[in-house]
Order: C-alpha cells, then sequence, then structure tokens
C-alpha cells in the first residue's frame, strides 16, 4: 500500500470524516483509476487532484459530491451540490412500492419531491410498462434529475407539491411515493456537516417534522385511484405521527417498515376501495 495512500486516509480521519479509509479508497480510485491496495503511487497531476477533493472532503463535503454519481439499487445517479444524496435506507421505501404494484396493470405513478430521480425511477426499471412522473421544484435539483432521467421512459414535472394536486386529475394515479423534507428545526439546526452541505429544502419539514406529511394526507389522495397507496419515507421516530395523520385524514391500512438498519423508514396508507 502506497504511502499516498495512507496519508490520505490520515488526513481524512484526522478530520472526523465517518469511514474515512473507505471514502479516501473511493477517492483514490476516482481520481487514478487504480486500487490503491496495488498501486505504486499517483503520478504528479493525479496527486494535485487528489490534495484538491481530500480538502473539499475533509471540509465535509459529500463524497457522493465529489465523486458525481451514486449507485442506487442496480443503477448510478448523477448527483451534486443542489440535491439530496441518495442513500441505502431510501432502496427499502422503492421496494416496497414496488411490492404494492405487483398486481396493477401498466400503474400510473407520481414520485414527488423526487430529486435525483432515485424512487421514480426503481419503480421503472421494475416495471417498464409503468406511467412514471417524477415532481420537483428545485432549480438545482432539476438539472441532476433530467439527467438522471434522460434516456428513459420516466416523464418529469418541474413544480410545488403544494400547489400541484389542484391540478391532478382524480382517481387517476394508482401509487404516490415521496421522500420529502423531514427534519425538524431542532434536527436542522444540529445536522451533521456533511448534510448541512445538502440543500436546506430538501431536508426542512418545519418546526415538527411534519408539513409534507400532513400536505400529503391531507390533499393527495383525491388524484389517487379507489385502492391506490401513498408511500412514505419518514425519520426513524415518526411512524407513530405519520401514521396518526394517516388516520385523521381517512386513510386505511396504515402500516410502518424498517430500513435494513433496523429503523422504522416507510409508511404505506391505501386510499379507501370506496371514496366517502
Amino acid at each position: 500500500m502506497n504511502a499516498a495512500f495512507q496519508a490520505l486516509c490520515a488526513r481524512l480521519q484526522a478530520a472526523g470524516v465517518p469511514d474515512a479509509r473507505f471514502d479516501a479508497a473511493q477517492l483514490y480510485r476516482f481520481v487514478t483509476g487504480r486500487d490503491p491496495r496495488l498501486d505504486k503511487g499517483p503520478t504528479e497531476a493525479e496527486a494535485a487532484r487528489l490534495d484538491v477533493l481530500a480538502e473539499r472532503r475533509a471540509q465535509r463535503e459529500p463524497l457522493q459530491y465529489l465523486l458525481g454519481e451514486w449507485d442506487f439499487l442496480d443503477f448510478t445517479l448523477k448527483v451534486g451540490p443542489g440535491v439530496l444524496c441518495p442513500r441505502a435506507d431510501s432502496e427499502v421505501v422503492c421496494e416496497t412500492a414496488v411490492e404494492l404494484l405487483r398486481e396493477v396493470q401498466n400503474p400510473v405513478v407520481l414520485d414527488l419531491c423526487a430529486g435525483t430521480g432515485c424512487l421514480g425511477l426503481g419503480i421503472a426499471r421494475a416495471y417498464p410498462q409503468a406511467q412514471v412522473t417524477c415532481v420537483e421544484k428545485s432549480d438545482a435539483a432539476w438539472r441532476y434529475l433530467t439527467a438522471n432521467t434522460t434516456g428513459t421512459a420516466v416523464q418529469t414535472m418541474q413544480a410545488d407539491v403544494f400547489r400541484l394536486f389542484r391540478a391532478l386529475t382524480p382517481d387517476s394515479v394508482d401509487l404516490i411515493i415521496s421522500n420529502p423534507p423531514y427534519l425538524t428545526a431542532e434536527e436542522m439546526a444540529a445536522r451533521m456537516p456533511e448534510t448541512a452541505h445538502e440543500p436546506a429544502m430538501a431536508l426542512d419539514g418545519g418546526t415538527d417534522g411534519l408539513d409534507f406529511y400532513r400536505l400529503l394526507c391531507a390533499r393527495y389522495g383525491t388524484a389517487l385511484r379507489p385502492g391506490g397507496w401513498l408511500v412514505l419515507e419518514i425519520g426513524c421516530a415518526q411512524a407513530s405521527d405519520v401514521l396518526a395523520l394517516g388516520r385523521q385524514y381517512g386513510w386505511q391500512n396504515g402500516a410502518c417498515r424498517k430500513d435494513y438498519g433496523g429503523n422504522d423508514r416507510v409508511i404505506v396508507l391505501q386510499k379507501p376501495q370506496k371514496s366517502g
């Protein structure tokens, strides 16, 4: 193992980077295209580029932003400043939606607050016949969403979810999926350094973190067909609150699913089979 890689590991560890050795290896491979465990060392030009990236990572800029892409399920997404980084925790949200659509022919799906489009794209890959539309408000995130959906059948729409529900045709959608902003004001103030680099618009769920869940539960049921599903990513302490909102607004069959780390992560709510 070469000295440059060892120095890179030490630099990131000193900066408090979690799993510094993994990040150092990712950056080394990204710059050199070689395995740091086998490589003799970077060239002068590679070393200079590594130094720039190491400094940015030491400042706790997310690794995903530095690499410009990140894997989600079985595909790779373009990612960078201005969009929420795809997380492994969200994979179970997508998998839950895929399971719920198993018996639906040619499903119509909305991915709200889509960001990179990871959830909508995951559904579209599982069901090529699905009509999936990813909705995102942020101009910064929009460029990544459109880049990731180019060449796919996934449609994109730039819109504000606090207004969009008025334009949707009633009983026209089979499933709505969303990873909305859900951090509380207290959590926003105490964000980890990496999360602080991500867009506040994608994280800030209001004082109690529930602003978007109130909206989705109150306003988006009309667009779903009877028996349709609302699939929501949640913070690990929000299950009871979101399930209560579901009951308050007349949703049925509310349930919570955990992620692979054992934390509450997904709430599913079903529109009653017969309206009213």
